[in-house]
């Protein structure tokens, strides 16, 4: 968990939840490398669905929404949607 999260102005207003979420996504970016989940401009992307978040937090459906939506607006994710019944595209950004 990067230390920036909880010590840079910017980020302390995020719920310790959601740096959760978002230390599981990081975790998870070694594996998106090693299946070569890399787009066409060199961007590291993953597969994570609200209910893959919900067992792993133990979080309901609007909680885990909510903690996606945080991040997205403090900038540390883009998301994006593929269709109906298809897991969303997670980028991480760098913010450092």
């Amino acid at each position: 968990m990067p230390k920036a999260l909880f010590t840079e102005e910017k980020y302390k207003a995020l719920s310790t939840d959601s740096k959760m979420l978002y230390g599981l996504l990081l975790d998870r970016m070694s594996l998106s490398l090693k299946n070569d989940w890399i787009d066409q401009q060199g961007r590291v992307y993953q597969f994570f669905t609200v209910q893959q978040a919900q067992e792993l937090l133990n979080f309901g459906h609007e909680k885990i929404c909510r903690l996606f939506a945080e991040l997205s607006a403090a900038d540390l994710i883009e998301r994006k949607r593929q269709g109906q019944g298809k897991a969303s595209i997670i980028y991480l950004k760098k913010f450092l």
